[in-house]
């Protein structure tokens, strides 16, 4: 199963890097997709990550099992204004494929592209508010929240419930329980 974790300028980095680890430690093909022009991506506390392919490479390839896209600011800001990143969470929103997002970016990018509508969600608490009410669906206050093909996490400090989340999504309830265990995660 392939999945691609979307990074653009100011991407906060625990919520690429820490489910992206818990997804290849689950065997699944994780891709780190660069939003810009090269691909070594600055997050928003200046930690320089170098991806393995760029938006433009996979924009065109058949669609993935899963994209994910992390928060920060302005990371999620410019996930939310690339035409790439939104057609692509557009045709996978579409094919009922796994679209998941956390912190800032459920409000400001899955938000502006619509595929909250209907649905519950989470995000970093207030950014709700930033949803246009055309395109809202129902917050909720939980730490992870799962509806149909739509995963959605708070901030920081979940990203691991997030990628474990993510790990069962794709390949069954339960398949993260060893991982947690190896990994000693208590939650």
């Amino acid at each position: 199963m392939k999945v691609y974790v979307f990074l653009a300028e100011g991407f906060e980095e625990t919520e690429a890097i820490f489910p992206a680890d818990i997804m290849r430690r689950a065997g699944l093909e994780v891709l780190l997709v660069a939003c810009g022009s090269g691909k070594s991506v600055r997050g928003a506390h200046g930690i320089v990550v170098t991806c393995d392919a760029l938006l433009d490479e996979v924009v065109s390839a058949q669609l993935p099992d899963a994209v994910v896209l992390p928060g920060g600011m302005p990371g999620a800001v410019n996930l939310a204004q690339s035409k790439g990143v939104s057609s692509l969470v557009l045709a996978m929103n579409d094919a009922k494929k796994l679209i998941a997002a956390i912190c800032a970016s459920p409000a400001v990018a899955f938000g502006s592209f619509g595929v909250l509508k209907g649905k519950a969600y989470t995000c970093y608490p207030g950014m709700e508010k930033e949803v246009p009410p055309q395109n809202d669906g129902n917050w909720k206050a939980d730490r992870v929240v799962v509806d149909g093909n739509l995963v959605t996490s708070r901030g920081p400090g979940t990203a691991g419930e997030f990628g474990f989340a993510l790990v069962d999504e794709l390949l069954g309830s339960g398949a993260s329980a060893p991982l947690k265990k190896g990994m000693l995660c208590s939650f």
